[in-house]
């Protein structure tokens, strides 16, 4: 069972460059290589669109990242990490905009 106090971030990047696949590498690489290593993170997953398709899909991001904290303390201390903002200097470049869907439990 996860715990009450989960806090769920879940971001969706659409790239400045849709049609690069070297600029979405990059920012999965990114992701992959410098985001992912802040220390309050328990588990992450980095994604593209999936194949489906139905009315209330949306696959117009390049790719999302979502992050899962042990409380919303850990995430605000992610916010300010320096290796998110690290990441944040090297990587955004390579995108035009970013949504952000935060969660706790119901």
């Amino acid at each position: 069972m996860l715990s009450k106090d989960l806090f769920v971030h879940h971001v969706y990047f659409w790239l400045e460059n849709p049609e690069s696949v070297a600029d979405r590498d990059a920012l999965l690489e990114g992701l992959k290589n410098i985001l992912s290593t802040v220390p309050t993170i328990q588990q992450f997953h980095i994604g593209v669109p999936a194949a489906t398709n139905r009315d209330v899909i949306d696959r117009s991001y390049g790719c999302s990242w979502l992050a899962l904290f042990a409380d919303a303390e850990d995430q605000a201390s992610y916010q300010t990490d320096p290796i998110h903002l690290h990441f944040i200097d090297t990587c955004k470049h390579l995108w035009k905009e970013v949504v952000v869907y935060d969660s706790i439990e119901a």
